[in-house]
């Protein structure tokens, strides 16, 4: 907002039109991920139209200077914002913090690596906002989807494993629950956030787990491609996170 001059009459100000916040919120968590940010934000300004957006980064103090290079951007461009984190980590209590910050009717997650295809987000935030969804998953595992990007056989097993583990302890049948892509209506993940475990990469998980009734689910196929810059962050540390975190629930569903 322009500073007011001592020669500025105030009223003109207070009685400005007022600009509308975003329907569409985009939380990116990231770590070291400086080369990725700007061709994200290009990549998503030509992807998504039809809907007013905004990109919440959510920076873990990456050493690499993300966090400088999301802000550049934001000087820039208003639709963009960063969050700065110290003395936190980690992907699911990240996107927990960005969608708190945000006001937006609908909120979507993505990866900051680009492998996931930001051609989507338009159709998962329709789905929400005019085809009465709950949660849009971008799948690898409908037709029309693959994982082709998926960096090595052991992260192709890992995330098969934990697709049929999740598969056995959830109350609705979906193909990807280890998506890292969705879309969904920002007050059922507020309504959620009391029951996650905050805990690992996987928040979708989590958050279909955490649910009480059972929400309206469509899953829209894409193509999982390969990193764009930088090196993955997963690690054998996940299996124990995901283990964690399935624990977590069976607590919770004990009570």
């Amino acid at each position: 907002m322009q500073a007011l001059s001592a020669s500025e009459p105030r009223e003109r100000h207070e009685g400005a039109s007022p600009h509308p916040g975003p329907g569409l919120s985009i939380i990116i968590p990231c770590y070291q991920e400086r080369g990725n940010i700007a061709p994200l934000f290009h990549a998503v300004r030509k992807a998504v139209t039809g809907h007013d957006w905004e990109l919440i980064f959510v920076d873990d103090n990456s050493p690499d200077g993300t966090i400088d290079e999301v802000w550049r951007l934001a000087q820039a461009d208003s639709r963009v914002r960063g969050l700065l984190r110290i003395g936190r980590r980690g992907l699911s209590s990240a996107v927990i913090e960005g969608v708190l910050s945000s006001s937006a009717p609908v909120v979507a997650v993505m990866d900051c690596d680009m492998q996931h295809d930001e051609a989507l987000l338009a159709g998962m935030a329709d789905a929400i906002s005019h085809q009465g969804y709950d949660i849009a998953i971008g799948s690898r595992h409908v037709k029309g989807g693959d994982n082709a990007g998926l960096a090595n056989a052991w992260r192709r097993a890992l995330s098969g494993f934990g697709i049929r583990v999740a598969q056995c302890l959830l109350p609705i049948r979906v193909s990807d629950p280890m998506s890292g892509f969705f879309a969904m209506r920002r007050a059922l993940f507020v309504q959620s956030v009391g029951g996650l475990s905050g805990t690992g990469f996987k928040i979708l998980l989590d958050l279909l787990m955490a649910q009480k009734a059972r929400p309206r689910v469509i899953e829209l196929p894409f193509v999982f491609r390969a990193r764009h810059e930088g090196v993955s962050k997963m690690d054998r540390k996940v299996l124990l996170q995901f283990v964690q975190m399935l624990f977590h629930h069976l607590r919770r569903r004990r009570r």
